[in-house]
């Protein structure tokens, strides 16, 4: 690998007689475009692939999951692997179906590798099997509508939600459930995002065209774009902000550096970046509490008050209009994992 260049990160998929192909093989494509797919279409400079996806099963020898797709699994359990990414797919069950007395064995490994720190993802059914390791006990969690009634009455310590597409079960995001059948699109680009970048989950997204979590693609997006234009003053002004925008009144003060009349600063500035110079700061503002909360445990008040804001009501309400999320439930997509 060439310096300089990230280490690939391993994410054990899991797999067994009742798995869905579609969900195990599709999880295994999109993590492993990551990182290349999209800089090869573009013609960038790849970064090689960030995850290397593996197939885990009770053996490694060759079975046939639903459907009868054929699966030659690239680990056994037997020799308990580790991963910073373990993740159990769709299963084919019956909507009165569990996992009861099934797998021991691996339930017994998922437990292993959560407690050694693994982070422990699972897609529509597959959170059946994770409820079934006892991990999703006095916890939140989501699957497929159809399967309320058996979460109501084979794992009634589990706090069932049938709405969501994402759901934490602890506030460190280590445990993650998603909801519908084809809910391992929206878990693809959350791994994406949290082991990677929000920015290459988006790329990955555009690329296969996976669908957007219900939030929209407004966590992903960035809120500040340099739009090429040939205003020289308001350039300045860009950068000048990039530096102050956590000053006090931001706006007036570059006015006085501009130099000229608040009224053509203001125009020009609309006029050059398609953004008044209030709404530029707040997109600053906003993208640095970003960073912050991805790369931080710092409390939201502390955030609000280091960009700018000495009001955090206030700020919240615009982070959550210009992200579509509070900055707790924004933290929690994106926080980055500390797995190379």
């Amino acid at each position: 690998m060439a310096k300089g260049k990230p280490k690939a990160i391993t994410a054990l998929i899991v797999a067994v007689r009742e798995t869905a192909g579609s969900a195990l093989y599709g999880m295994v494509d999109v993590l492993a475009s990551a990182g290349n797919l999209w800089q090869q279409l573009v013609g960038t400079e790849p970064e090689l692939c960030l995850i290397r996806p593996k197939i885990v099963s009770l053996s490694t020898d060759q079975f046939e999951c639903g459907n009868g797709i054929p699966v030659v699994p690239d680990i056994s359990i037997d020799g308990n692997p580790s991963a910073p990414i373990i993740i159990l797919p769709e299963l084919w069950l019956g909507p009165d179906e569990n996992l009861n007395g099934r797998y021991p064995n691996l339930m017994d490994w998922i437990r292993r590798r959560y407690k050694a720190g693994s982070s422990i993802y699972s897609a529509c059914s597959g959170s059946i099997m994770l409820a079934e390791t006892g991990l999703l006990d006095g916890r939140e969690a989501t699957s497929h509508w159809g399967y309320e009634r058996v979460f109501e009455t084979s794992y009634p310590k589990v706090n069932f939600h049938p709405e969501p597409n994402l759901c934490f079960a602890d506030p460190a995001g280590r445990i993650v459930t998603a909801g519908g059948t084809s809910s391992w699109h929206d878990l693809a680009v959350h791994i994406i995002s949290r082991h990677c970048s929000p920015g290459e989950a988006l790329r990955i997204a555009k690329v296969y065209l996976l669908k957007w979590h219900g939030e929209g693609q407004l966590p992903y997006a960035t809120l500040v774009r340099r739009t090429p234009h040939a205003d020289s003053v308001v350039r300045a002004c860009e950068e000048w902000l990039s530096e102050h925008f956590a000053d006090s009144e931001p706006v007036g003060r570059v006015v006085e550096f501009a130099g000229i009349p608040e009224r053509t600063i203001k125009r020009r500035f609309k006029s050059a970046t398609g953004t008044s110079l209030m709404d530029y700061v707040q997109n600053l503002r906003i993208e640095e509490a970003k960073r912050k909360l991805e790369r931080s445990d710092a409390p939201f008040e502390d955030i609000a008050s280091s960009v700018g804001y000495e009001n955090p009501g206030f700020f919240r309400r615009v982070f959550k209009r210009r992200t579509g999320l509070t900055p707790g439930h924004y933290r929690k997509m994106f926080q980055a994992m500390d797995d190379r």
